[in-house]
């Protein structure tokens, strides 16, 4: 598969250069007169960005050198898949339910004592047929080879009598992302969904298997501005550290990548209390947009915890394509992955992007199930048994992996 490349490094005007500061927000900058007229002149006519594209694009490396991708299919089925016979005693309910016996999907991942170990989003069979009208929990799921997996019987992670659980029942925990921490615990972001308002949950844990909730991410921060803010899918920046990825710091912080619609910045001393990166209005800086006629037309999404690399910052992430304005190659509202680099040193600053996807629905079952329009919903990524294992949702109801030898990068400075 071939990639093509937009230089995000250009503005989407043709009379205004940009400079970023250290955090990557960009800015306005003086011109000098001979550059300014060149670009005033080119403003009057239609053909302005053909013009900048020729005088003022910056030079790149090798077409498409720093993503992860491209990623093929080691096998054509999905690895995880409902089971009808598993049951859960719900502490909420008082009874026992089928919890994954509708859909399985969206899953975390991250290597563990040399094997791949996922969580994945299960939904049971009640509430009504629609979509985030069941009750979610996570499973838990291990491999010694990223492909075959063993099951616990019982979720791992659920909606239960604590002090969370007003802002998770009914609809329950949804979509997470994983992380290793330095001191090797782990750091779990979900969506909190108890079918009026969501956001970003927070937890973590020393195995895996018991949890502790820290509630909302972002409750508290700036004086509770954020408190009441309706946010989900939030994925923390880390680096390779031998044989697995762990969040890292960047200028003595640690960030993450947030939001549907648009993406957008935090940043946390803990990995449990963050704050939203503010652009000058006070508002959550936007680094990643949705572009007409692309597959993330509709909107971008952030998929698996993001990279550090010595290239920059890779961002997977989830594009709707739009029904109307979208990519006709893809289907009306199909989600697919694509990939975006950011600074190392300033990770709002968008460097490049794909503009197709490196991952999109292809097989039968990426395409039909709960989400008839398709999806390939990457939300896990590891590096494991020297390649990249990219664990995604299909069709909002099973679990497949993809893969990619990728680069190997080391950690970096902190």
């Amino acid at each position: 598969m071939l990639f093509f490349i937009d230089h995000a490094s250009r503005s989407a005007s043709c009379r205004t250069r940009l400079r970023s500061d250290r955090l990557g927000v960009l800015h306005p900058v003086p011109r000098s007169n001979g550059y300014a007229a060149l670009l005033d002149w080119a403003a009057m006519r239609p053909w302005c960005s053909l013009l900048l594209a020729l005088f003022s694009l910056p030079a790149q490396a090798p077409l498409g050198s720093w993503t992860i991708g491209p990623f093929t299919r080691p096998m054509t089925a999905p690895v995880i898949s409902p089971d009808p016979r598993s049951t859960f005693f719900d502490p909420n309910q008082r009874a026992t339910v089928h919890w994954e016996a509708l859909h399985t999907f969206n899953p975390a991942a991250v290597v563990r004592n040399g094997e791949v170990m996922v969580l994945y989003r299960a939904e049971d069979d009640s509430g009504s047929m629609q979509i985030g009208m069941h009750t979610s929990r996570l499973g838990f799921a291990a491999s010694s080879d990223g492909l075959h997996f063993r099951r616990m019987p019982q979720p791992v992670f659920f909606a239960a009598q604590d002090q969370q659980n007003a802002r998770e029942w009914p609809g329950g925990v949804e979509d997470p992302r994983l992380v290793q921490a330095p001191d090797g615990s782990y750091v779990l972001t979900y969506t909190q969904w108890n079918r009026a308002t969501y956001s970003i949950g927070i937890a973590t844990s020393t195995d895996l298997v018991h949890w502790s909730k820290a509630g909302p991410a972002f409750l508290g921060a700036a004086g509770g501005k954020y408190d009441h803010l309706q946010y989900k899918s939030g994925g923390i920046v880390t680096a390779l550290h031998g044989d697995h990825l762990e969040a890292k710091r960047i200028d003595g912080k640690y960030w993450m990548y947030w939001g549907e619609g648009a993406i957008h910045l935090a940043t946390s001393a803990d990995l449990v209390h963050w704050v939203p990166v503010e652009d000058a209005a006070g508002r959550p800086v936007e680094v990643l947009e949705k572009r007409a006629g692309r597959f993330d037309s509709g909107f971008p999404e952030v998929g698996p915890p993001p990279v550090w690399t010595s290239d920059g910052i890779v961002v997977i992430y989830n594009g709707k394509n739009d029904a109307v304005q979208g990519d006709h190659a893809l289907g009306a509202n199909a989600y697919a992955a694509g990939e975006a680099l950011f600074d190392p040193a300033a990770p709002a600053h968008l460097l490049d992007r794909t503009s197709k996807p490196v991952l999109e629905p292809e097989q039968p079952y990426e395409k039909t199930g709960q989400y008839v329009a398709g999806t390939t919903f990457a939300e896990g990524l590891v590096r494991f048994h020297d390649r990249w294992l990219l664990y995604y949702g299909c069709a909002d109801s099973s679990v497949a992996v993809a893969e990619s030898a990728g680069k190997q990068w080391g950690a970096g400075k902190p």
